[in-house]
């Protein structure tokens, strides 16, 4: 049944709309049953006789992963033997993740002040009365509470004109749904609350940047911001299982683990991959752990969706050349060689509602105003702003693909300069620049954005891809075929973020990276035959190696990841307010 979201009477609830498929069994991790055991996802092209398998086995899987063929299962290592004995399986350890936070740093206050949407254009979308209606958002994170604002009544629960807009959250962890999330960390909702909080500030300016926009919690994460591999599959899973009936249109994923292999074998990301797929715009948040290079986590540097870094206004909301790029914002290139982030969005001291008796504000009581608002930094921040934008371009026009939605994002970006005229970040910080909601509603942009690559092929695993990024003698990084400004100089050394010119960048010929990739095996370019660098990728190993041979004199490049089978994957690392 498909339901707009325009039309929707009172109360707004996901209890008695949407059933749930009854073989979605769950049953949580417990390494202390067989302290031999350990937690996989294991998919096989014959998903029932994978099943019928691990029946032989006395194994029950704790989730079932159908989205990508896949079961979430304890077993012992000589059950893994049997069942890779008897089938051909693909075998991953059930990692968990952590949440793309922010620090609370920063000054305590009382009904802070919107700044974020005239800083990215998005008032000029609310003066035409574009407010995000009829578009659903789903935040895949650790709750989301139905909070007020503290001055019109008005919040996450309803829209600007009164009407319901809160679809309840279907919690991963347990398989369930409710109208009322027991969100005990706070993280989903201030996430949620910068995309679409219909509270007005003591100026009557909105808050969020969809204040109209419908909201749904996927909660995976528990209140420490971590979650497991399997939950937040599961959410993804349920999302695609729900996207028509409730119009959900934008996946927002506030969250990064560590790279643990090519894009394409991680099971969490061919989830991400099978949403943009179905038509789910996803919003992925870059990470925290900037600014060094190659820092892009998981799911972000799946190449296909839109993977948000973080810029700040440097505490000066009406002066726009001092804006910066956080200095926590994850960069590129990943690991393929793909330009990461795409986009970078205001993420620096953004106040955003957050009820007393989350864990962050039991943690940091000084940083809540001691009504409803709460102020954090983080790349989780930014991905809000932007699945806010999206909101706005779905309401505009509702016939937009994900692709089309990430192409006009890219062309309408403002783009950082110095005052010599050449751009002052490299484009594995900045990506295309920084949002902006007016023009990218006003662009007419299109084919620009996954071009060159093959989703159903990926998928499939007929095809994979690799970016236009590569590593000169230097140790420096570089867009293939472009000149000297598409170099990242690393030892120049960062931006102050004075005397910038934000600008967007159209007609410019040097931005066809956005389009670049391609189908080489040998990512990184590797010439047997010459005394080039000789780049070689180990993946017999746990580990990912990237070596250069000494013996061709060549620049040594070494990324070791080793002992990242035990990290999780979660909301992103407190950093410094920004």
């Amino acid at each position: 049944m498909n339901i707009s979201v325009k039309k929707i009477i009172k109360p707004l609830s996901l209890l008695g709309l949407i059933s749930v498929t009854a073989w979605l069994i769950y049953a949580p991790i417990n390494d202390n049953v067989d302290a031999q055991k350990q937690s996989y996802i294991i998919s096989s092209n014959n998903y029932q006789l994978l099943q019928t398998k691990l029946a032989t086995l006395n194994a029950e899987p704790t989730h079932q992963l159908a989205i990508i063929n896949a079961v979430a299962v304890s077993l012992n290592s000589e059950q893994l033997s049997q069942l890779q004995a008897q089938l051909d399986v693909q075998v991953t350890q059930n990692y968990q993740v952590k949440m793309s936070g922010g620090n609370a740093w920063g000054k305590r206050k009382w009904q802070p002040k919107s700044v974020v949407n005239d800083l990215i254009g998005a008032s000029t979308a609310h003066a035409a009365y574009n407010f995000g209606d009829g578009v659903t958002i789903g935040f895949l994170d650790t709750g989301l509470d139905q909070l007020q604002g503290t001055s019109s009544g008005l919040g996450l629960s309803t829209d600007l004109y009164g009407n319901d807009k809160f679809w309840g959250t279907y919690d991963a962890i347990n398989n369930s749904i409710s109208n009322y999330s027991n969100e005990e960390s706070g993280h989903g909702t201030h996430v949620a609350s910068i995309a679409g909080n219909a509270d007005y500030d003591v100026y009557g300016k909105v808050y969020g940047v969809a204040p109209n926009a419908a909201l749904v919690g996927i909660k995976a994460f528990d209140a420490e911001g971590k979650a497991t591999y399997a939950d937040v599959i599961r959410g993804i899973d349920w999302a695609l299982q729900v996207k028509d009936q409730i119009n959900l249109k934008v996946l927002n994923m506030s969250f990064s683990g560590p790279v643990r292999s090519y894009y394409w074998e991680d099971p969490l990301n061919q989830a991400v991959m099978k949403a943009w797929q179905a038509g789910i715009v996803v919003v992925a948040s870059a990470g925290n752990n900037g600014p060094d290079p190659m820092t892009i986590g998981v799911p972000g540097n799946v190449p296909y969706i839109i993977t948000v870094g973080a810029m700040t206004d440097n505490y000066t909301a009406s002066y726009l050349s001092d804006d910066k790029v956080a200095a926590f914002s994850a960069a590129g290139p990943t690991v393929e060689g793909f330009v990461k982030p795409e986009i970078v969005a205001p993420g620096g001291h953004l106040s955003g509602l957050m009820a007393f008796d989350t864990q962050i504000v039991q943690e940091h009581p000084e940083f809540h105003d001691g009504g409803r608002y709460f102020q954090m930094s983080g790349t989780s921040q930014a991905a809000g702003v932007v699945s806010g934008v999206v909101a706005l371009m779905l309401t505009q026009d509702p016939t937009l693909t994900p692709d089309e939605v990430k192409c006009r994002l890219m062309d309408s970006a403002h783009t950082a300069f110095d005052s010599n005229g050449d751009l002052a970040y490299s484009v594995f910080q900045q990506g295309s620049g920084v949002v902006n909601a007016a023009d990218a509603l006003a662009s007419n942009a299109s084919a620009c954005a996954n071009q060159a690559l093959d989703i159903a092929q990926d998928l499939a695993g007929s095809e994979h891809f690799s970016g236009p990024a590569n590593i000169n003698e230097e140790g420096n990084f570089y867009i293939e075929g472009l000149g000297e400004d598409y170099v990242w100089k690393l030892n120049e050394g960062t931006v102050d973020g004075s005397a910038l010119l934000w600008k967007v960048n159209y007609g410019s010929d040097n931005q066809y990276w956005k389009n670049t990739a391609s189908t080489d095996a040998l990512l990184w370019k590797v010439d047997f035959e010459t005394d080039a660098l000789l780049w070689k990728v180990n993946l017999e190993s746990d580990a990912l190696l990237w070596k250069v041979n000494f013996e061709t004199d060549a620049l040594l490049w070494k990324v070791n990841l080793d002992g990242i089978d035990h990290a999780t994957i979660g909301v992103n690392q407190w950093v410094e307010q920004q």
